[in-house]
């Protein structure tokens, strides 16, 4: 059995999902392995938006139940090493985040450095690349994440962002749906887009590879009930069924009415 101290950095759940569609969540967790001592937060920080897209993950996993697609997640804080940046980037293991100084991020050697680039980056990328290779045509590639209502004390006027990178067939099919589908804002590359620079894993695995990609941003307070939780989740999972449809992809939306969590 494994341990938190031992645990991998990426998981795959529903790995024989039959959708031509891989979802991925690179903020998934919180947790921070023993050998960095919380990086020398405290509590209330690591249970923040600074350590983790809070309720990113049930959301990801949701919808990888409802369309029955395979999910890749990170399993380590993005405060260790975030995984949707490249190495060297800013922000990629943060000596600050919004407000807060990361004291356990700071004056690390270039071996701290590389290492934690090997030890969380380099698995959770070959992960990706791996389950893409094992699609028989080429799939959709959605990542999933969360934002705060609040940002530097400005407050945030869109519910969902649908973001891109230099492929936005994918995110602007969506954008369009959701006109008629939901009584939510959604609107294109906010709160973030490209020139954010959140945008790497779309670049690296979607670009690259000739893939329709998007990233969904949520605001974390549409996830804080089970009844939000499960309108934003039927949204989401139908915008991006009918999306595929648009470009010729069969990705059936289930109707099972489960417990969402």
């Amino acid at each position: 059995m494994n341990t938190q101290a031992d645990v991998l950095p990426v998981s795959l759940l529903n790995d024989t999902g039959r959708a031509q569609l891989l979802l991925v969540c690179e903020h998934a967790s919180n947790f921070i392995p023993a050998r960095f001592e919380n990086l020398q937060l405290s509590a209330d920080v690591l249970h923040s938006h600074v350590a983790l897209d809070i309720g990113a993950h049930d959301l990801a996993q949701t919808i990888s139940r409802l369309l029955d697609a395979p999910l890749i997640s990170t399993t380590v804080s993005r405060l260790v090493y975030d995984c949707n940046r490249p190495f060297g980037a800013g922000g990629a293991i943060p000596e600050k985040s919004e407000l807060f100084p990361i004291p356990g991020n700071q004056n690390l050697s270039d071996f701290d450095l590389r290492d934690r680039f090997e030890k969380y980056y380099l698995p959770f990328e070959a992960a990706i690349s791996g389950r893409l290779a094992a699609f028989a045509a080429p799939p959709l590639l959605v990542t999933i994440h969360s934002f705060t209502p609040v940002y530097h004390g400005e407050t945030r006027d869109v519910d969902i962002g649908i973001v891109c990178d230099r492929d936005c067939r994918l995110a602007d099919q969506m954008v369009r749906l959701a006109q008629d589908q939901t009584r939510l804002c959604v609107e294109a590359n906010r709160p973030y887009g490209p020139e954010d620079g959140v945008t790497h894993t779309l670049g690296l695995h979607g670009n690259n590879n000739g893939l329709l990609n998007a990233m969904i941003e949520v605001k974390n307070d549409l996830l804080g009930t089970v009844e939000m939780c499960r309108e934003v989740t039927s949204t989401l999972a139908t915008l991006i069924s009918r999306s595929a449809a648009h470009f010729g992809y069969t990705i059936p939306l289930r109707s099972d009415r489960a417990p969402i969590f």
